[in-house]
């Protein structure tokens, strides 16, 4: 070596590797447990005594594994009919974004016509506007067309959303044209092509969509809340926060709270599991062309 010269860096070694494989294991799963820490405290305190709820210090895993808070919120709360509108609500959401997002992706990343590069524009532009600042208009817009306290109410103004439009525009994007433009030479409509031969390919991205979209409308407090004044219309989230509230109904059962939590986050949970193949799938490769 020169004088000047700076070494050259050695490869790690098989040994090094070994060490540092374990620790990451050890950080991620630190990283882990912090934050599914909460999670697992709701769901274990669902089953819990009053007693344990309020033991200091606190328990974590119970002793006495009970169904009495569960049985409490099902004679205090008429739970299937509020987790049937969240269901109805959230699957209506769901589905429009998945047919309208990916129609309006393909438009703008496959289809060649005046205007599509100032629409996408907007598009981008809808994504930087927050969306408290749309709930009067909203409100206002569904009070004239006499929606309020209605299923149609409560999804047609999240029947689209830019984030799911730029997501399948980009995700669209690394579809070759070549296959499309093969294609047409055979006879195929756009219709056909979309259907038959674009969605198969963008299952991935329709998964991430999916699970953004139903956990967004699944959690969504704000907009039920003032879009909806008959209780019998209450999503899950309404009604489990004006039970908590409502000193004669709750009582301060932090038990009955926990299970109605835990309710609340089950079906998104299992939603994710379900789907989260395509969801690492469709994050990885969004946006490559």
């Amino acid at each position: 070596m020169t004088v000047g010269q700076a070494p050259a860096r050695t490869a790690p070694t098989g040994r090094s590797r070994n060490l540092r494989r374990p620790l990451v294991y050890v950080l991620l799963s630190l990283g882990l447990l912090i934050m599914s820490a909460p999670f697992l405290w709701m769901a274990l305190s669902s089953f819990k005594t009053t007693s344990e709820l309020s033991a200091s210090p606190p328990v974590w895993i119970p002793t006495e594994w009970t169904l009495e808070n569960f049985r409490q919120l099902l004679d205090k709360l008429d739970l299937p009919l509020y987790f049937m509108n969240s269901v109805i609500v959230a699957v209506l959401v769901t589905v429009s974004n998945l047919v309208f997002c990916s129609m309006l992706g393909y438009a703008l990343a496959k289809l060649r016509f005046v205007g599509r590069n100032k629409i996408f524009g907007v598009v981008l532009g809808a994504l930087m506007v927050p969306g408290n600042l749309m709930l009067l208009p909203l409100f206002v817009l569904m009070s004239k067309l006499k929606l309020i306290d209605s299923y149609a109410g409560l999804v047609l103004p999240f029947a689209a959303g830019a984030f799911g439009v730029f997501l399948m525009r980009q995700f669209m994007q690394s579809i070759p044209d070549e296959l499309l433009e093969a294609a047409r030479m055979d006879g195929a409509g756009e219709w056909y092509i979309f259907w038959r031969i674009v969605m198969p390919l963008v299952k991935p991205a329709l998964a991430t969509l999916s699970i953004f979209t139903f956990l967004g409308s699944w959690n969504n407090f704000v907009w039920p809340l003032i879009a909806t004044n008959d209780p019998d219309k209450y999503t899950l989230p309404v009604a489990l926060a004006t039970f908590a509230t409502d000193p004669n109904k709750a009582g301060g059962s932090n038990g009955m709270l926990m299970a109605g939590a835990f309710l609340v986050v089950l079906p998104v949970l299992v939603l994710f599991i379900a789907l989260q193949r395509h969801f690492t799938q469709g994050i990885a490769t969004a946006g490559v062309k």
